[in-house]
């Protein structure tokens, strides 16, 4: 330990392998938590081969990041640290001495890939923990819309239960999930899927509609655009569902490895699809264990072409 140089502390909302790699050029001398000690936890210090260090308290104040800093002198730890609270967006690395920190930069993967590896690691646990009945509320919009049934691309169709309900109803469905692991039990179950990242991949088509249900909420809001703007070349109509709130948020409830989630108010949210192309034409609240939600259904904006009643835009 070198008492005259400053610790360097690798702050992290919450413990996932996914961050070992973006973690590769550093030398890590110890990994801290605080209470409750999540699985991801246990499991990042044991991918880097190092000691776990449970906390009496959690981390959340400068004076709490002091006395770890304190100890390690010239050295890296990793902290995690969902609740701090020092005005810094985590992930993030900074360097602290007596007089407090600085910020060196953002650090390891992305929001959006720690969530996905979460999802290849917890599929199994992610089907017992939500419920089985299929997404009425949004279905509904979808059966109003398609009345008669149509082609449907489904975002994210993890276990599956949107999609049994929807083929039952007379639609015909396209699923698609990141996830791998969301993937192989499609097919375990008899389904076809496909491996698609939304951000990344062609969506295909055309489709009649585009469907994604708590899917949008894993996505900031440069990201969603980039899928909106995707969906509006795939799909007259889209219909998806998301959390009501403000700001974004890491959390480990339910599956004990963290995803982010970014939380809407209506009118920003009804601004960016005006933005990327889209007529809202309902949006509907609803409510979950989770909290609030909107369920959209929304038509892609066409020059010359007005929305048919029942479908005027609200």
């Amino acid at each position: 330990m070198n008492l005259m140089c400053p610790a360097r502390l690798v702050l992290l909302p919450a413990g996932s392998t996914a961050w070992v790699d973006g973690l590769a050029e550093e030398r890590i001398a110890a990994v801290y938590t605080g209470p409750p000690v999540f699985e991801g936890a246990e499991q990042l210090a044991e991918r880097l081969g190092i000691r776990l260090t449970v906390l009496d308290q959690p981390v959340r104040r400068d004076a709490e990041l002091q006395e770890i800093a304190d100890q390690h002198r010239g050295e890296t730890v990793i902290v995690l640290a969902p609740d701090l609270d020092v005005g810094l967006t985590l992930p993030a690395i900074v360097e602290h001495t007596g007089d407090g920190w600085t910020l060196v930069s953002a650090t390891g993967p992305g929001t959006n890939e720690v969530t996905v590896d979460t999802y290849e690691q917890m599929a199994e646990r992610f089907r017992e923990s939500i419920p089985r009945e299929p997404n009425e509320n949004l279905i509904r919009l979808v059966d109003e819309a398609l009345p008669t049934g149509g082609f449907i691309l489904e975002l994210g169709s993890a276990t599956g239960r949107d999609a049994a309900e929807l083929e039952r109803r007379g639609h015909r469905v396209r699923r698609t999930d990141v996830a791998g692991a969301f993937v192989e039990m499609l097919r375990a179950d008899g389904f076809e899927a496909d491996r698609l990242n939304a951000l990344t991949d062609d969506f295909g088509g055309p489709y009649d509609l585009v469907f994604a249900d708590a899917v949008f909420l894993h996505f900031n809001p440069g990201q969603l655009a980039t899928v909106l703007e995707k969906a509006a070349e795939a799909a007259l109509l889209l219909a998806f569902s998301t959390r009501e709130g403000s700001g974004a948020e890491w959390s480990t409830r339910f599956l004990d490895l963290p995803r982010h989630f970014t939380l809407w108010q209506e009118q920003p949210l009804r601004d960016l699809l005006e933005r990327t192309g889209w007529n809202v034409l309902r949006l509907n609240r609803g409510q979950t264990r989770a909290g609030g939600w909107f369920h959209i259904l929304a038509r892609r904006r066409t020059a010359g072409l007005q929305a048919p009643e029942p479908w005027a835009a609200v």
